[in-house]
């Protein structure tokens, strides 16, 4: 697996973490007004909390703002999550990032469970429905076997043990996003309605895949979703699910593309890997 050399200097940039990180939530939503009211009040006392808005036209600015008069409003750049998420990390001024979704599935109680697994020791804290103590009361049949054969297709290309590759509630230490390389949030939208690779739905994947590319600590964090409060999802399991698969591929050949840039040492490999807590992902021999 490719390891940049910023997942490198990232061994020696760990010893500089605050024992008490600063915590910025990050919060993608269009059309979320009626949400954001029940779950703005729940959220808990942190560093900031940043709405990155998708030219919403039901109030969710407005609401947001009431509900929350410290929140920071981002205007997103171009379309899709992936770019709404984008413009929230380059935004966040934060230690620790924390992806929250606008919908009420993501529970604020479990947000001390992700920070306590970043000072633990990992990079990246991933939240799984199917790991010991989490579960779903949204998902369906169909998507949970999607879910596993997507899981265990990733597991298969990048040596790990996901047990949920498709869940958005994730955290991570702020100094990692190099290692994510995003699309540029000032780029502009390619004409004709294309969107840049990462800016839709595939970002959770992207994310997960590059993470692991990277070679980074990652620890599983149980996590209980809980059903969209107002609205209708906007996924559809049969065609995300297939762009998930196209993600999957696309990513691997990138990270065997950039192989050539190096390969971690026994030692390398030594200091990233992290005591079993949680449920650690740890790249298989």
């Amino acid at each position: 697996m490719y390891v940049s050399s910023y997942a490198h200097s990232l061994i020696r940039t760990r010893h500089h973490r605050p024992a008490d990180p600063r915590l910025s939530i990050v919060i993608p939503a269009r059309n979320e007004a009626r949400n954001l009211e029940v779950i703005l009040p729940e959220l808990p006392p942190v560093h900031e909390v940043i709405l990155v808005d998708g030219q919403s036209v039901d109030g969710t600015v407005e609401v947001a703002r009431r509900m929350l008069p410290t929140i920071r409003i981002v205007a997103q750049t171009r379309t899709g999550k992936g770019n709404a998420l984008a413009c929230g990390f380059a935004a966040a001024t934060g230690d620790v990032v924390v992806m929250f979704d606008a919908d009420g599935s993501a529970d604020p109680a479990e947000i001390p469970d992700y920070l306590e697994a970043l000072r633990g020791g990992a990079d990246f804290a991933k939240g799984s429905r199917f790991c010991p103590g989490g579960g779903s009361a949204d998902i369906t049949p169909l998507r949970r076997a999607g879910n596993w054969f997507l899981s265990w297709t990733t597991n298969q290309l990048f040596r790990q043990r996901f047990s949920d590759l498709c869940y958005g509630y994730n955290a991570f230490w702020a100094d990692i996003r190099p290692v994510l390389e995003l699309p540029d949030v000032r780029t502009a939208r390619p004409r004709g309605g294309s969107m840049l690779w990462g800016d839709g739905f595939e970002i959770e994947t992207v994310i997960n895949c590059r993470v692991a590319a990277a070679r980074l600590r990652i620890a599983e964090v149980p996590s209980v979703e809980r059903a969209r409060i107002h609205g209708v999802s906007n996924l559809h399991a049969v065609r995300d699910g297939l762009r998930v698969l196209h993600t999957i591929r696309a990513e691997r050949r990138r990270a065997r593309r950039l192989s050539a840039l190096g390969r971690v040492s026994d030692k390398d490999a030594h200091d990233l890997a992290i005591p079993r807590r949680y449920d650690v992902i740890e790249e298989r021999a």
